[in-house]
């Protein structure tokens, strides 16, 4: 079906021929939403959702009750992961027509550039397109980008992302990004966004079961968020200077490729011992967080994909958020909920840093002992590589970033989800 259908919404209950508490009911003119949930914006994206899959991919939004909000809740749920569907609405005031198209670029960067296949999207791919699109948002001559790749992650110290990518044929890299708004070259550096950028993740040695791998070209959804919520941040006016450091690898088997028992010896001297080699993200976060602390900021915040154990805990519909900083945690709650998504805190504390045992080095890459708190000890892992751990520092492990099957309220692949809260507490 490709003719526009014009969509509007209701307070009222659907009549009873449409079914009870039918959220859709359709006229002459077109289909109606009838909002009768509490929950607003969630019941529009799911009657959203549900015009996407009979077959609509046009409509036009009609009435005086849409809003910034309601508009924006039914592009979510009306964006298929084959394409970007067509919806209109009436001119908004233009405080909030601006803010509506920022949200839809911004998201459906990140969304397309996440559903992306991994041939698509290499390291060194992943790192031009995340520099392009920060330099397309933001001022002429605030942003400076170097990218440093292959054996020149050795050169200046970078052995993570370098060893979890010696493996594949495609090059490491590392961006590291400056947007400095100031015009003062000296300028603090107010905070720093890490991303984690694995283009592919098959487990490496410790290879992946291939249900478990069909989606991992989405690991680098963390990159992908990071640079959206900074790319999100500057159209919203952000007038501080941020530092977007992506750390991005593919993770593959061959005779180069990491193995268990090797060691890794950082920059800052702490030397990890591999257990297990799909525990990549953080070996390549390291070094992210290492540069971040070496900037001095107020903030650092690092975005990943990291472990199966918070989607577990969490599910698809929140991201989880990790931190020593009781006070940085509770601005971060606020910010997504002001955002109106998904962010939820689970446990970091100190005896995390203690379950990471190693026989040969400082560290292990994972967990020891029954029961043990991945997302947890993932987090406290990082931990050892971010120079004042208890203050301001977050890890986000980004469970909502991706689904691999569609819901009631998502089609399947990317979702955005994140871009906002990141911006949020960016910009407030």
């Amino acid at each position: 079906m490709s003719q526009k259908m014009t969509v509007q919404l209701s307070s009222i209950a659907a009549l009873a021929h449409w079914g009870e508490n039918a959220p859709l009911s359709f006229t002459a003119e077109g289909a109606v939403i009838h909002c009768t949930d509490s929950d607003v914006y969630s019941a529009i994206q799911r009657a959203a959702r549900k015009l996407a899959t009979q077959g609509l991919v046009a409509v036009e939004l009609q009435g005086p009750e849409w809003d910034l909000e309601s508009i924006w809740s039914f592009v979510q749920g009306f964006r298929d992961s084959k394409s970007n569907n067509d919806v209109t609405w009436a001119a908004l005031v233009e405080a909030d027509e601006k803010e509506l198209n920022d949200r839809i670029l911004t998201t459906n960067w990140t969304r397309e550039l996440i559903n992306k296949t991994a041939e698509e999207v290499a390291p060194r791919q992943l790192t031009t397109m995340a520099a392009e699109f920060i330099k397309s948002v933001a001022p002429a001559g605030t942003v400076t980008a170097k990218i440093i790749k292959d054996k020149d992650l050795l050169t200046e110290g970078w052995t993570g992302i370098y060893a979890v990518g010696r493996g594949s044929e495609r090059t490491s890299a590392m961006l590291q990004l400056d947007y400095n708004p100031t015009g003062d070259a000296d300028a603090p550096v107010f905070a720093c966004l890490v991303g984690k950028g694995i283009t592919f993740d098959s487990g490496g040695y410790s290879i992946k079961p291939s249900g478990g791998m069909a989606s991992m070209k989405a690991d680098m959804g963390g990159s992908a968020l990071a640079t959206a919520g900074l790319a999100m941040s500057i159209l919203r006016g952000l007038d501080k200077r941020v530092k977007l450091i992506l750390c991005c690898a593919e993770n593959m088997i061959s005779g180069r490729a990491l193995k268990l028992g090797d060691i890794i010896t950082y920059k800052n001297g702490k030397t990890v011992e591999i257990l297990n080699t799909d525990a990549e993200g953080r070996l390549v976060l390291a070094d992210g967080l290492q540069f971040a602390s070496a900037q001095n900021p107020e903030l650092i915040i690092d975005c990943a994909t990291l472990t199966g154990a918070a989607k577990m805990a969490v599910g698809n519909d929140f991201h989880s958020l990790l931190s020593f900083d009781n006070e940085l945690s509770q601005k971060a709650l606020t910010s997504a909920q002001e955002e109106n998504e998904g962010l939820w805190r689970l446990p970091l504390m100190e005896f995390h840093r203690t379950m990471l045992p190693s026989n040969f080095a400082d560290l292990a890459n994972i967990g020891s002992g029954a029961y043990s708190p991945g997302a947890s000890t993932a987090a406290g892992f990082l931990s050892y590589f971010v120079e004042d751990y208890q203050k301001g520092w977050m890890h986000m492990d980004c469970s909502a970033t991706y689904r691999t099957a569609p819901s009631d309220k998502w089609s399947a692949g990317a979702t955005g989800v994140g871009v906002r809260t990141l911006a949020n507490i960016l910009t407030k």
